[in-house]
């Protein structure tokens, strides 16, 4: 009967540990990445359990206008945080122009009025740094039809 009463017991502690488990545990084991319930810009997501580096990012923000350099740390692998960008930048009404890998990966994505690169840097310490830069895009010019003069 006390055996049975320690194993009843020992079993609610491991269950309720389990139910205890926060997310970013479990988004780790599980392969798949969360994202954070807070970011620095609504629309620009980022993984739950990366930090802010503060003293290595800036933001500017004026007249619709958004500038960034957003440096975020913490433990995933390249994969994840690729599979977490693909996944939520869409939702966010941003496309995916291309994925470039060699030596380091990056991800270009854009809207109709702003482009997105996402950077990523592993280090041999099995973390991540993951730096967002945002920029409005450029106005190309259209160029003048055939026969156009300027006004003078």
């Amino acid at each position: 009967m006390r055996k049975a009463t320690v194993l009843l017991v020992l079993s609610a502690l491991i269950l309720s540990g389990c139910a205890l488990m926060d997310k970013k545990e479990l988004s780790t084991t599980s392969g798949l990445l969360e994202p954070q319930a807070v970011a620095k810009f609504s629309d620009l997501p980022v993984p739950m359990g990366f930090k802010l580096l503060a003293t290595n990012s800036y933001s500017f923000e004026s007249g619709g206008v958004r500038v960034a350099v957003l440096k975020y740390r913490g433990k995933a692998t390249p994969e994840q945080v690729i599979g977490f960008y693909k996944e939520q930048m869409p939702i966010y009404s941003w496309n995916l122009l291309n994925i470039v890998e060699y030596g380091e990966r990056m991800l270009n994505f854009d809207t109709d009025r702003e482009t997105c690169v996402i950077r990523l840097d592993p280090s041999s310490l099995g973390s991540i740094t993951i730096t967002i830069s945002l920029g409005p895009k450029s106005q190309i010019p259209k160029r003048p039809e055939k026969g156009y003069k300027p006004v003078k």
